[in-house]
């Protein structure tokens, strides 16, 4: 069995003051992905530089300071790291990094916030088709190994994925183009795994904290893990530990027999 966990920590430095550093070690992860890590390597604390049950640390940075930024921990040693999809307009802002290993190839994704009125829609729209490209070139390289996508995707796919749709349909991150690409994605053959063995399950992983939204779970569930369609068969669990603090998002984690 091979556990993953993907953890949007909205800033690993404030996460680690908040017990990052024991749910990490429960975890039993082997392959952790953060996002919106807003730190440069350097900055990490060293307590999960230096910690000794995660001694491969991956970092990718944005050229904005305290932006953005995505990681990947792992138990072993990968085969290969990849910063990046090559492409200028998204490295930049630090928002993808994927590491190769012997029967997986993990992607830790942020993807861009649509923005108020989809300021950002068209940026968001363009980083959803490139990276969509660059999963399949991935499978390509690699047509023996498990392709995870594990990240905070910011789109609430179906209503059953926030608890207010019918308030939220010109809201970012449940604009009809945003869920649009999303079931165009799944429809290729993309498996959204936690709906996959949950399909009427309503689970959040995100919650506004500037209306304290938490206490009263009106949340959004934005963060995924989705693998290529070959790997359907081996998934054996996914959760959302809606109750871990450190974060305006919770840890999401996959199970892979």
């Amino acid at each position: 069995m091979i556990r993953t966990l993907s953890w949007n920590v909205n800033g690993i430095r404030a996460c680690a003051r908040q017990g990052f550093v024991d749910l990490l070690n429960k975890s039993e992860a082997a392959i952790v992905g953060l996002q919106e890590v807003r730190a440069t390597k350097e900055q990490v604390p060293s307590e999960i530089l230096q910690n000794k049950n995660y001694p491969y640390q991956f970092y990718v940075e944005a050229e904005k300071k305290g932006y953005s930024g995505c990681a990947i921990l792992s138990k072993k040693a990968p085969e290969d790291v990849l910063y990046g999809m090559q492409d200028a307009q998204f490295d930049r802002e630090g928002r993808l990094i994927t590491a190769v290993f012997k029967e997986v190839v993990y992607l830790s994704a942020y993807f861009p916030n649509s923005q108020e009125a989809g300021k950002r829609l068209s940026y968001k729209l363009d980083y959803c088709k490139l990276l969509h490209k660059f999963l399949k070139n991935l499978e390509k390289t690699y047509p023996s190994k498990t392709i995870v996508l594990a990240g905070d995707y910011n789109i609430a796919h179906e209503e059953i994925d926030l608890a207010r749709p019918d308030s939220n349909h010109d809201s970012p991150g449940f604009l009809p183009e945003e869920r649009m690409w999303m079931s165009s994605f799944l429809s290729e053959g993309w498996v959204d795994t936690f709906r996959h063995l949950h399909p009427q399950t309503v689970k959040y992983s995100w919650w506004s904290a500037r209306t304290k939204a938490r206490g009263r779970n009106i949340g959004w569930r934005i963060d995924y893990h989705t693998v290529n369609s070959d790997a359907k068969s081996r998934i054996a669990g996914a959760e959302i530990w809606d109750d871990v603090i450190g974060s305006d998002h919770c840890p999401v984690v996959l199970n892979l027999k």
